[in-house]
């Protein structure tokens, strides 16, 4: 059976800039899969690629067996983006927009208020997003991907700056998710949180796959797995010497 999402060989130039070079990389139904790396290593554009906003210069993706590039709307279905900041529209409240979200993309809009309940939505689900702070807005993201129904969650940052009991609460939701058989990666600078979630972590650094790791593991050594293959080199791994994952 194919994974989830399999991308093979994957570049992604911007100008004469490669912002992802040669990357291999896998997430199976139901896996939790971290996304570490610098600022500028390419875990954003690796995210933006999967989802179909940016186009190769070479490599394929699939989701769910089939080409992303084909520009298939039930591939596009399958993905549930929560990018960075998050993209949300602003004259509509978060009810409304989650609500919108779900019936654009066929998700559950009678799953709304429980999401935003469990979230901790609540009580700022009928203010405009342009008047939600920064960790609602995260929430309100979160909550878009989940409540689309997408088979294949994509999250960039969406935990980073919440309070103990918003991450407490979108790490619940994510696990639910991929409990249900969700694929879910996620970027992060947290490693703790990563070691929390994760069954695997991938490392990227300049654009490379520079190391992959299986839990179990802590955040200790997810730290020491970072500074050994970023801090101690920041150099381009050559592409022979590049883990799979």
């Amino acid at each position: 059976m194919p994974a989830l999402l399999e991308v093979r060989g994957l570049i992604v130039r911007y100008g004469r800039r490669d912002a992802v070079r040669d990357l291999d990389l896998t997430v199976e139904p139901g896996e939790i899969v971290g996304l570490l790396g610098p600022n500028g290593a390419g875990k954003s554009t690796t995210l933006l690629a999967v989802a179909g906003g940016v186009s190769p210069a070479a490599g394929t993706i699939l989701v769910g067996g089939r080409d992303v590039a084909a520009g298939e709307l039930a591939t596009k279905a399958a993905v549930g983006l929560a990018d960075q900041p998050p993209s949300l529209y602003e004259f509509l409240t978060a009810r409304e927009h989650l609500r919108f979200v779900a019936e654009a993309r066929a998700g559950r809009a009678d799953a709304v208020d429980d999401l935003c309940e469990r979230l901790g939505l609540t009580p700022f689900a009928d203010r405009p997003c342009r008047e939600l702070s920064y960790g609602m807005r995260q929430r309100v993201g979160l909550a878009a991907a989940v409540v689309a129904g997408a088979r294949l969650l994509l999250l960039d940052e969406t935990l980073n700056g919440l309070d103990p009991d918003a991450t407490r609460r979108g790490v619940a939701v994510i696990q639910d998710a991929a409990r249900a058989g969700a694929g879910v990666l996620i970027s992060t600078h947290l490693m703790a949180l990563a070691a929390r979630m994760c069954q695997r972590v991938v490392v990227l650094d300049h654009g490379r796959l520079v190391a992959a790791r299986a839990a179990p593991f802590d955040g200790e050594a997810l730290e020491q797995l970072y500074l050994d293959h970023v801090g101690a080199d920041p150099a381009p791994a050559p592409a022979a010497s590049a883990p799979r994952a």
